[in-house]
């Protein structure tokens, strides 16, 4: 089969993502065929992946059209990378890892050293006026808890929370133990609930 060359516009994400090429095949079977050259294989994951990739990233972000931006180079990232794929590995925690690392890029381009919190962590950007207007008020009430805990907690939860994976998918995607995942993730809970239960009571005032 000949190799697979990546073209410069991504694969048009369709309306009926769950419709989208590729079937019941696994991630890893998509990503096997990928490798080998499979177009289509690359697709399948496209449809599979892009929405849930790109509202992880709106959570981490808190903006939608960086998000779309950075999927953008995830998904490119990952036709770039796919050498690097181990047979056996599985696919989601890797994807999510690159879309992870690219928001971190993106954000250390965008962020002067002075305005790094004490902690050495890089704050969020504030969610765009468009998000602002489409999200629920609840929805604008957790972002705004989510972007004060700090980025070690705050990844784990979403991923965990808003993207239903595993402490052992987590641990993967972030290079760390499944102890440490959920020792932050325990954390950022408590952290969570005390900023919603804040930001709760002030409104009542």
């Amino acid at each position: 089969m000949a190799p697979f060359k990546p073209q410069t516009a991504l694969p048009r994400l369709e309306t009926s993502w769950t419709d989208a090429p590729g079937g019941e095949a696994s991630d890893e079977v998509l990503m096997a065929r990928f490798c080998q050259g499979d177009a289509t294989a690359f697709n399948a994951i496209f449809q599979r992946y892009a929405r849930p990739v790109q509202g992880y990233l709106t959570r981490l972000t808190g903006n939608r059209t960086t998000a779309e931006d950075l999927v953008q180079l995830t998904f490119l990232s990952l036709v770039r990378a796919r050498g690097r794929f181990l047979p056996g590995a599985r696919l989601k925690p890797w994807l999510y890892a690159i879309a992870t690392n690219a928001a971190r890029d993106q954000q250390r381009r965008n962020q002067r050293p002075e305005e790094l919190t004490a902690q050495g962590e890089l704050p969020l950007q504030a969610a765009d006026d468009t998000a602002a207007v489409r999200d629920t008020g609840l929805e604008r009430t957790v972002q705004r808890a989510l972007e004060q805990l700090p980025e070690g907690q705050r990844i784990p939860i979403v991923m965990h929370r808003f993207e239903g994976m595993s402490f052992a998918e987590i641990a993967e995607a972030l290079g760390l133990t499944e102890t440490a995942v959920k020792v932050r993730a325990h954390r950022g809970y408590a952290r969570l609930r005390e900023l919603l239960a804040r930001q709760r009571q002030e409104m009542k005032e």
